[in-house]
């Protein structure tokens, strides 16, 4: 009676009177053994997130958008050097043409003037190649901006070297190709395509050959070349630059290989001083700019005593010993 009035159900399932019927789920298995187990979901892992498959793909797209808009920044900015050189491309044409000119006129070649002998010859190199090439020196800051954080000294050393390769190394070696048949009764008749593709590779050539200071500072960052280790090899670098000099330099006499070997050993141990700056930075040290700067005035005092003599003797530079006359 007393579990009657509790409200337990009796054998037969009824329920007494005055009792609140419970819902139940009854789960029968033969033979009277226990239901199994379900085992519990596994909890969301981060592949199942679609916020964190967001983010990932998020930033895996950021590089290639980021390569993408540097893409475009460097093509505008070469399509706008292009428009200008082409704008310009007759009195760019004067101004790259010069220096053959010039060496006619020393040779005595009348007239001192480039020669045609295609039909699309003037057309390809004046209106196409010509301001491709002067785009590619102008828009040179720019392009280097978007790839390269060095900006001003890499693209400063690459227009330096063109400049040097105009004003000195390509025109002494000029002079000395047009000139050198003419003792054997050959007339220089130069074409302006081969004209062209000589002064490009000679251009082209320096302007690389100037950017070693940039790769020996990048190979001292990179923890790949020691200032301490390129000093003690030094010898080794100045012969590898005499034979790079002698590939480059357009003539085989020794003074175009000198005029390209000697500032290349210069701009040799400019990088090697960039890199030692580098390292004394990395070890909380202070660079000896009194050291430095006695060794640049003494550079300087040399150089300004050598052009004073050339100046006061009216002096001047030729291909052949003694290599100086009046």
């Amino acid at each position: 009676m007393d579990e009657e009035k509790q409200g337990v159900p009796s054998p037969e399932g009824e329920v007494s009177p005055g009792e609140t019927p419970v819902e139940t789920t009854a789960v029968v298995v033969a033979g009277g053994a226990q239901p199994p187990a379900v085992p519990p979901a596994p909890p969301p892992t981060d592949d199942d997130d679609p916020e964190e498959q967001g983010m990932l793909r998020m930033s895996f797209m950021e590089p290639l958008e980021e390569l993408r808009s540097r893409i475009l920044k460097m093509l505008y900015g070469l399509g706008i050097a292009f428009v200008l050189s082409l704008v310009f491309a007759g009195q760019l044409w004067d101004i790259i043409s010069e220096p053959a000119v010039s060496a006619l006129k020393h040779l005595g070649v009348n007239p001192p003037h480039l020669v045609q002998i295609t039909p699309m010859e003037s057309f390809s190199i004046i209106w196409v190649q010509l301001p491709l090439l002067c785009s590619v020196f102008l828009a040179s800051p720019w392009i280097v901006y978007q790839v390269w954080p060095f900006v001003l000294i890499t693209a400063g050393l690459f227009i330096v070297g063109g400049l040097f390769a105009y004003f000195l190394a390509f025109r002494f070696g000029l002079e000395f190709l047009l000139g050198i048949g003419m003792s054997n009764s050959v007339t220089p008749m130069v074409s302006i395509t081969e004209y062209f593709d000589l002064f490009v590779n000679v251009t082209l050539g320096v302007g690389l050959v100037f950017e070693l200071p940039v790769l020996i500072f990048l190979l001292t960052l990179l923890r790949l070349a020691s200032p301490r280790f390129l000093l003690r090899h030094s010898r080794y670098a100045i012969l590898a630059i005499v034979i790079a000099a002698a590939i480059i330099t357009p003539t085989p006499d020794v003074f175009n290989l000198m005029l390209f070997a000697i500032p290349m050993c210069a701009l040799y141990f400019v990088g090697v001083f960039c890199g030692y700056a580098l390292v004394l930075r990395r070890e909380g040290k202070r660079i000896p700019w009194k050291r430095v700067l006695r060794i640049v005035v003494i550079t300087l005092v040399v150089a300004a005593a050598i052009y004073l003599v050339f100046a006061y003797f009216h002096l001047r530079l030729i291909n052949k010993w003694p290599y100086v006359t009046r």
